[in-house]
């Protein structure tokens, strides 16, 4: 009794292998495999290769023998791609190379394996998308263009400039604290995105540091970010007795020192959320105290009003902490020295001092 080559015997078997183990459709792999050696065809014999003419493959399953026939065709367009169609009364004749049949068991073993490693990379995406949101430890193993590759287990995962910190000078095998935010299709198909500028990230540090946010007694209300050098949070509890800032700070400001110690410096102003707007504002222009708030709820406006000692404080460099203050409560925020003082009449003779301009621009 003739034995079946051994190369058909492990082509079936590894069809089974990836029908069984990866739960893959067998018809998905063998129509793949059947274009692979269309191209394969094309590719290693051009010169019987006719652009009029349609192509296809017989790929018994459970041998592994591929057979190429050809059919008289005709060249048309549609949607500006270029596709042949057989011609009505043309015949369909087999055209398999002598000696085809190794290069049709290599592509279909490439195809195979592809498959596999299609369907190992499905799995351990679909494992990281259930981890949206979370932090992963990671290290950054090259570069590819403006884009970080960073690997974070099982996956390697992109940082792209939108989600990097200007501030920060990363370099190769240097691990940091990522958020899990996203999958987006790449070039290779699926890729795991994760950010350190994302506003999530401060949110799910703190998570990580401070038990009371983790269980909810604290809550997170907003958070408004410049990444790489200031973030004011407010935070808020329902608890009695439960201290939401000073939770967040930790005894001598442990928590918030190792928050601050993993943004590699970046400043953060935590404040207390209120539903009034005054008292809100007048949280959120922390390190400034001393100072009168006029709402405009209507406009969503308000004018803060504020002794000239605490002026530079309240405006912060660059005007930061006026438009993160902006940010944070919702509020156009204008700020204005007191009447009657020195400061006051210089200050009349320019401009109003205003986060908006600021704040329209983030």
């Amino acid at each position: 009794m003739r034995k079946a080559p051994v190369t058909r015997s492990e082509f079936s078997a590894a069809l089974a292998q990836v029908a069984h183990e990866r739960n893959i459709d067998p018809a998905i792999v063998i129509d793949t495999i059947k274009q692979a050696i269309v191209a394969a065809f094309k590719k290693d014999y051009p010169q019987s290769y006719k652009e009029d003419y349609v192509y296809d493959v017989e790929l018994d399953p459970g041998t592994g023998e591929a057979k190429v026939f050809e059919t008289a065709g005709e060249v048309y367009e549609i949607d500006g791609i270029t596709k042949v169609k057989p011609l009505p009364d043309a015949k369909r004749i087999e055209i398999t190379p002598p000696g085809f049949g190794r290069i049709a068991a290599q592509t279909a073993k490439q195809v195979i394996l592809q498959k596999i490693r299609e369907a190992e990379k499905s799995v351990i995406v679909a494992e990281y998308e259930k981890r949206m949101g979370t932090l992963v430890s990671g290290m950054i193993i090259r570069f590819v263009g403006q884009d970080i590759i960073v690997d974070v287990g099982k996956a390697e995962a992109v940082l792209p400039p939108s989600e990097q910190i200007h501030t920060e000078n990363y370099h190769l095998n240097q691990r940091l604290t990522f958020l899990l935010q996203s999958i987006r299709d790449g070039l290779r198909g699926k890729e795991v995105v994760v950010s350190r500028a994302d506003n999530k990230f401060i949110q799910e540090l703190f998570r990580r540091e401070v038990p009371e946010v983790n269980s909810g007694a604290v809550e997170i209300k907003v958070i408004a970010r410049d990444p790489g050098s200031r973030t004011k949070i407010a935070v808020y509890s329902k608890q009695s007795g439960v201290d939401p800032v000073g939770s967040c700070v930790g005894q001598k400001g442990v928590r918030v020192q190792a928050v601050i110690g993993e943004l590699n410096g970046e400043k953060i102003d935590i404040v207390q959320y209120s539903e009034e707007p005054d008292k809100f504002i007048s949280a959120a222009l922390a390190p400034a105290a001393d100072m009168q708030v006029r709402i405009n709820v209507k406009n969503q406006t308000a004018t803060v009003t504020i002794t000239p000692d605490q002026l530079p404080l309240a405006i912060g460099r660059d005007g930061q902490n006026a438009k993160l203050a902006g940010k944070l409560t919702g509020f156009h925020i204008d700020i204005v020295p007191e009447k009657g003082t020195p400061e006051n009449k210089e200050a009349e003779s320019a401009d109003q001092i205003t986060s908006s301009d600021d704040q329209n621009q983030t």
